[in-house]
């Protein structure tokens, strides 16, 4: 048999590795694998997900057990020193030599470190391994334990760099980003999307550094800070160099192979370095004069690799690459593809920018406006994969482009259907998956759902950007076919959310196992009980103490369970309104239960770190002072913000405080698809901030105008106008309308923004149903509505009135102990949870 040797298992070697076994020529190589690092290949693009469990063995691409299964040697935490290109054998640092008939370089790349006086200093990593990730928690651990407010910084403002700083944030330090650029992401961002996405960074309190150049580490044996000029020093306890990357090539030299100027291992087309049995591939690969350090272009690499070892000469590498990608960074989604820099000689720029939401969208079109030729988008690149498709297909784009990326409530949406786009259209570059081969595998009837696609073809099973589309495909071609294409709950309910509401609405079931005994199987799951618990709460306005068990967490205990155990208590302030006396009453309970109190952005108290145990003594004694659940936990209403409107501001044109409560009152308590949040501004100056609510009202002369389906968050909405000069009564009645109708028709977690923006019709249909009466069920929302408003009860007044429901608030069930691992530390004369190590 013919011996490959790949140097180098990271996820471009282990791609190498499942493409060759997958061929049939497979049989008459054995392959093996040298990896510095301890442990099989891991997704190094997901690395920052080590942060939320630590569990490595949930970043691997495949087990050692898959290597053995395939016939290939796995040798871990064994670095190769030495190549003889003469004898073709590669010798190991324990001096193993192995000999090879074709080997695949593909040692990646390293973090650039700059040569900073007094990098070498305790408290100093670069962010590229599990290994280093784990030696940057323990560190963290020990100088919080030191001082609980201690900082860390990142030098580099890359996508890594970025990635890092929210690492850092997560263990508990203040973040900090310094950056030589003038702009953050200065590869892939102009300067106008990288001030957007500063804004949003800096709002989740990431505090960032431009145009700064790093002189020298201070401190002795450890950091205590940076200085970047005479008098312009941050202290920190903690960097993370995050600078860029340098090809790991150092073998490609010693063992004479043609390299760059710059660093990297020449290949050809081919993937062939300048000894034709070496091949190069991944981050030490310099194919067109670059490095490209995007996974999609190194899995090419492999598959042409793969090809050329096993005879297949005529797959090559294409001339030109496609850059293009999308990211969720620290999440914000970041986009770009194309060209995204145009200077005016080539071609037009059109703009969208809006920084109170932190979006920004650009893209470019050639000089006579019929092609798109690139663009960025920050804050929201929901977008991104048509866009990538039209620029990749050259598809025609409308004569007026802005509406391509133009909000539908500012002309925009003007997209064509998924399957208008060619078979060769690339859907999944990760994997090189087409459409026409997604198609196909639904056509030839090989795969019948979406998980048989993805299993088919393996598309989003790499970053995961184009699983959208590879749904919104599936769907299409199978419903092309005549076959229906239902979202069902679960694997326990053949049915949707949607189907499963009117089954519990006539049938009249009030409990979960009558639910699943006539119309599931099964003992259900996480998935569908605590959805048909919402489902029975939104037609029978039941609480979530009918049938606790069935809840999620938070719902269960009436309280969002929080990082370290603890519950958060959130008493309803309706409107923000609170007296003196309430406000007393607050801080008391507060103080004798040893709580973290915080005004929050919506209009609330919060108190946190509440046992278990406490949750219903704090609950009584907010009872008693006129409190009830603010139901914080609840996929219900929260809040509906108020400015002080016309009570007491000069500008204000109605009383938004007393219609805030009102509406907050109305409708607290009522189960929803997703949680709701309301405003009312008493002008056009939006101090409610209203538009960015799934329903907003913002007073003008004659009335009210009503805004329904924003929402803040990740992907931010402006809320559409509904209607305009509108009175309170009408406003009461088509919101009665409007939530009730979604109320019925959304998908399971779905917000009214992303329910409204796929409603078949958009607003114009919205309007006809809710003010129109299209559909003759106007009147059926609106006593549903108030059937749910008059049961309206108090879950916490159930929970301490109820000694049944009082049993399931102890730690442990079958004693009266504490739990003694709860451990906080002081911060701002207040506490915290001790942060996890």
């Amino acid at each position: 048999m013919k011996q490959i040797i790949v140097v180098g298992n990271g996820m471009v070697g282990y791609k190498f590795c499942e493409k060759f076994v997958a061929t049939q020529e497979s049989k008459d190589f054995k392959i093996t694998v040298f990896g510095e690092e301890p442990r099989p290949a891991y997704d190094r693009v997901h690395l920052s997900e080590f942060f939320e469990n630590q569990d490595a063995e949930a970043l691997e691409m495949a087990p050692s057990t898959w290597y053995e299964e395939n016939g290939i040697e796995l040798v871990t935490s064994e670095r190769v020193v030495d190549i003889s290109r003469g004898k073709k054998t590669i010798t190991t640092v324990s001096d193993r030599v192995f000999s090879y008939d074709y080997l695949v370089l593909a040692t990646g790349s390293a973090p650039f470190v700059p040569p900073i006086r007094g990098v070498e200093k305790k408290g100093v990593f670069v962010y590229r391994t599990i290994e280093d990730l784990e030696g940057m928690l323990a560190y963290a651990a020990k100088i919080k334990a030191e001082n609980p407010n201690a900082r860390a910084a990142v030098l580099g403002g890359g996508l890594l760099g970025l990635e890092a700083g929210k690492a850092v944030k997560d263990m508990g330090l203040e973040p900090h980003i310094v950056e030589f650029a003038n702009k953050l992401m200065p590869r892939q961002l102009d300067l106008r999307s990288s001030q957007v996405l500063q804004l949003k960074l800096e709002s989740i309190g990431l505090n960032i550094h431009l145009s700064k150049a790093t002189n020298q580490i201070l401190g002795d044996d450890r950091i205590t800070g940076m200085e970047f000029g005479e008098d312009d020093v941050l202290d920190v306890d903690m960097l993370v160099i995050s600078a860029g990357i340098r090809p790991r090539d150092e073998l490609g030299k010693t063992c004479g192979l043609e390299m760059g100027v710059r660093g990297g291992i020449v290949v050809d087309n081919k993937m062939q370095t300048s000894d034709p049995n070496i091949y190069a591939i991944g981050e030490i690969a310099l194919y067109n004069q670059m490095i490209y350090g995007l996974v999609a272009p190194g899995y090419d690499m492999a598959e042409v690799a793969v090809n050329q070892i096993i005879g297949n000469t005529e797959k090559l590498m294409p001339a030109d690459i496609d850059m293009s990608t999308k990211l969720k960074l620290i999440g914000v989604d970041v986009a770009s593809f194309g060209e995204p820099f145009m200077p005016p000689s080539k071609g037009h720029s059109i703009i969208f920018e809006n920084k109170t939401q932190y979006l920004y969208k650009r893209i470019n079109v050639s000089l006579d406006g019929k092609s798109l030729l690139g663009g960025v988008l920050v804050g929201d690149a929901s977008d991104y994969s048509m866009l990538h498709q039209i620029y990749l297909n050259g598809m025609a784009i409308p004569e007026d482009p802005a509406q391509l990326i133009l909000p539908a409530t500012e002309g925009g949406g003007a997209f064509g259907d998924v399957m208008d786009l060619p078979d060769e259209a690339q859907i999944c570059s990760c994997e090189s998956v087409t459409k026409g081969q997604i198609c196909g595998v639904i056509e030839s009837g090989e795969a019948k759902d979406l998980g048989d696609v993805v299993s088919c073809t393996k598309a989003g099973t790499g970053c995961g950007g184009c699983k959208p589309m590879v749904k919104d495909l599936t769907d299409a071609t199978l419903k092309s076919l005549g076959i229906e294409v239902k979202d069902t709950i679960c694997e326990h309910f053949e049915l949707g959310r949607q189907e499963l509401y009117d089954i519990i609405k006539i049938k009249g079931y009030r409990t979960f196992n009558e639910v699943i005994d006539n119309h599931g199987t099964g003992c259900g799951c996480e998935l569908c009980k605590p959805l048909v618990a919402s489902l029975m709460a939104s037609i029978h306005a039941d609480t979530a103490n009918k049938e606790y068990a069935i809840q999620d967490s938070n719902d269960r205990f009436l309280a969002n369970i929080q990082r370290n155990g603890t519950y958060s208590v959130v008493p309803r302030v309706p409107g923000g309104e609170i007296t003196p006396d309430k406000l007393i009453a607050l801080g008391q309970i507060a103080k004798k239960y040893d709580l973290y109190t915080k005004v929050t952005g919506g209009v609330r108290i919060d108190l946190f770190g509440a046992t278990l145990k406490q949750l219903p003594l704090i609950w009584k004694e907010l009872i008693s002072h006129g409190f009830e659940s603010g139901h914080a936990y609840g996929k219900s209403l929260r809040t509906v913000k108020t400015c002080v409107g016309s009570t007491w501001c000069r500008y204000g044109m109605d009383e938004s405080v007393s219609f805030g409560i009102e509406l907050e009152n109305r409708y607290r308590g009522i189960r929803a698809p997703h949680k709701i949040k309301g405003g009312v501004s008493g002008c056009i100056r939006e101090c409610a901030e209203a538009r960015g609510k799934d329903f907003g009202l913002i007073a003008v002369d004659g009335g009210w105008n009503l805004y329904v389906g924003g929402n803040g968050g990740a992907t931010p909405r402006h809320a559409e106008l509904l209607a305009e000069q509108i009175d309170n009564e009408t406003v009461i009645k088509y919101l009665d309308r409007y939530l009730m109708f979604y109320m019925r028709t959304a998908k399971p977690l779905q917000r009214t923004a992303a329910w409204q923006e796929r409603l078949e019709g958009g607003m114009d249909y919205l309007k006809e149903v809710i003010i129109d009466d299209k559909l003759g069920i106007a009147s059926d929302l609106e006593n549903e509505m108030e059937t749910l408003v008059n049961k309206f009860e108090c879950e916490w007044t159930q929970a301490v009135n109820d000694p049944e429901m009082m049993k399931r608030f102890n730690h442990f069930v079958n004693s009266e102990d504490e739990d003694d691992n709860l451990v906080f530390v002081p911060m701002r004369e207040q506490k915290m949870p001790e942060p996890w190590n």
